[in-house]
């Protein structure tokens, strides 16, 4: 299996692009370039989301050490970050108030990935096989093809333990 197809590559990637997202944030100078930044970062942060939930999650939920609690506690940030991504939205980009949302978002994401990163993940490898690994990278590529620019995607908040229930 190449690491290009497994889906915690793919997943990793996604990762170190919302950090340069947030970095590029940093770095702009008036509102049309905060803008065109947020778009892009906003929704992939929103597909992002969405794509773990269906692909990843359903298969944590169900053969990880402690899937269950990961994949609440994962679907929570999820919520957290689409909320704080919904805030920015009610508000001029640059005002303090859309920073702020923006903060939000930036923060609950940070908190999201280093707990991926360094219990979910993790946690994934050990008990699923390469081959449903490059298996779920194929789908995890097939679903953002599908949803370019969150086409037919929602981004609605969803209940944690329903989520889990759901999926057991």
């Amino acid at each position: 299996m190449s690491t290009v197809d497994d889906i915690t590559a793919l997943i990793l990637d996604d990762h170190a692009a919302f950090r340069r997202g947030f970095a590029r944030l940093d770095d702009a100078r008036d509102e049309h370039e905060l803008l065109s930044i947020w778009d892009a970062l906003s929704l992939h942060l929103d597909i992002h989301a969405e794509a773990e939930e269906s692909i990843l999650y359903p298969h944590l939920v169900r053969h990880g050490d402690d899937g269950e609690a990961e994949t609440a506690d994962a679907v929570g940030d999820h919520n957290k970050i689409r909320d704080a991504i919904a805030e920015s939205k009610l508000h001029p980009v640059g005002s303090e108030r859309w920073w702020e949302a923006v903060r939000t978002a930036r923060r609950e994401n940070s908190e999201h990935l280093a707990e991926e990163e360094d219990e979910a993940l993790p946690d994934f490898r050990r008990h699923v096989g390469t081959e449903l690994r490059a298996e779920l990278g194929q789908r995890w590529l097939t679903f953002y093809g599908e949803h370019k620019n969150g086409r037919d995607l929602s981004f609605d908040d969803k209940d944690p333990q329903r989520y889990v229930a759901d999926h057991r």
